[in-house]
């Protein structure tokens, strides 16, 4: 399984790469919204993490663009606050705040990856 993680904060990329490989997942970063739409192009992912503030465009944008091009790779939006009232949102299969504890976030993406 395949992972992308879209994150501007290099220490969330490389927690979220080490914790997501431990598990068994192969897992490419992206740094940018347009790091991450470039490469959704030209890569075939089991899921996305997209983190929602970004300086070039932000994550609901590149949500937009994802489920145009391929709407059945489940995306996991993840942000350090909480926007579960945007209904920008509700267009991703889950949302998860941001934590170093990432427990919630594995059981996400083991939840969605089984469907």
């Amino acid at each position: 399984m395949k992972i992308l993680v879209v994150d501007d904060d290099p220490a969330i990329r490389m927690l979220y790469k080490e914790e997501l490989e431990d598990e068994g997942y192969e897992v490419v970063v992206a740094s940018s919204g347009q790091e991450a739409l470039k490469l959704f192009d030209e890569q075939e992912f089991d899921l996305v993490t997209l983190d929602i503030l970004m300086p070039d465009m932000d994550g609901i944008q590149v949500l937009r663009k994802m489920k145009e091009k391929r709407p059945r790779v489940p995306i996991v939006m993840s942000t350090a606050y909480d926007y579960r009232d945007d209904f920008a949102v509700w267009a991703s299969e889950a949302y998860v705040v941001k934590s170093s504890d990432t427990t919630e976030l594995k059981e996400t993406i083991r939840r969605l990856l089984k469907k």
